[in-house]
C-alpha cells in the first residue's frame, strides 16, 4: 500500500509542496493519454479516506470513483493534462506522455517545489524530481494522481463513445479487445484511433509514408 514516506522525508528537507505525477492510457489503440498531478496534505495523522487510495490498476471502477471523489474533496491542488491521438501519432507515445505530464503540472493552482513521478523522467520541467519505479503503489500522491488520470480518461472515453457510437469505447476504453478488433474491421478507424499503433500502423504507413515514431 502507498504511504507518505517520500513526502514526509521531502518536507523534512524543506520541500513543502510535493506533487505526485502519473498517467493513464499509454497502451490503448484509441483515445488520449491523460496525466494528472496531485498535491496532498501529508501533515498530521493519516486521514481514513487515504486507505482507499492505491495504484488505480488494482482498484475496481467503483473503488476508483470513490477514491477520486475524496481526492477532489481533500487534495491541496490537482492538475490534469492530455495528449491527443494525433499528437501520439506525430510525436510518439513517450514524448506525448511527457508533454501531458508537463501540462498537468502547469494546470496546478500552485507551483510544486518537488515532483514524485511514476517511472517517467522530466528533465525539462524546471522542478526537482524523482522518478520512482512502481511509484503508484509506493507513494500516496502518485497513487492519487494515477486515480485522477484513470477516472478522467475513462470519462473522456465515455464521451467519445457517444460521439462515435458502435466502437464500444465505454466498455473497453480504447484497448484492443476482440470486440474492438471486430468493430474496427467493420467500421474502420475512428478519428480518435491511434493510427501509428498496431494493427493500424501499416495503413498509416501506406497513407503517410516513412517510418513511424511509436515508442
Amino acid at each position: 500500500m502507498p504511504t507518505f514516506e517520500f513526502e514526509v522525508e521531502l518536507k523534512a528537507n524543506g520541500y513543502s509542496l510535493v506533487a505526485g505525477i502519473d498517467e493513464a492510457g499509454r497502451g490503448p489503440l484509441a483515445g488520449p493519454v491523460v496525466a494528472a498531478a496531485v498535491i496532498l496534505d501529508c501533515e498530521g495523522p493519516v486521514a481514513p479516506w487515504l486507505s482507499l487510495v492505491d495504484d488505480s490498476k488494482v482498484l475496481s471502477p467503483l473503488q476508483r470513483r470513490k477514491a477520486y471523489q475524496h481526492i477532489q474533496d481533500h487534495a491541496l491542488a490537482i492538475g490534469v493534462g492530455a495528449g491527443s491521438p494525433q499528437e501520439i501519432d506525430s510525436n510518439g507515445i513517450v514524448e506525448t506522455t511527457k508533454a501531458a505530464m508537463l501540462r498537468a503540472i502547469q494546470n496546478l493552482s500552485v507551483r510544486p517545489e518537488y515532483l514524485l513521478i511514476d517511472f517517467v523522467k522530466l528533465p525539462t520541467c524546471g522542478i526537482p524530481f524523482e522518478a520512482l519505479v512502481k511509484g503508484d503503489s509506493r507513494c500516496h500522491c502518485i497513487a492519487a494522481a494515477s486515480i485522477v488520470a484513470k477516472v478522467t480518461r475513462d470519462r473522456m472515453m465515455e464521451q467519445w463513445d457517444r460521439e462515435y457510437p458502435g466502437y464500444g469505447f465505454s466498455q473497453h476504453k480504447g484497448y484492443l479487445t476482440r470486440e474492438h478488433e471486430r468493430t474496427l474491421q467493420l467500421l474502420g478507424p475512428s478519428p480518435i484511433h491511434r493510427l501509428s499503433f498496431a494493427p493500424l500502423r501499416h495503413q498509416y504507413s501506406r497513407e503517410h509514408g516513412g517510418e513511424l515514431r511509436t515508442n
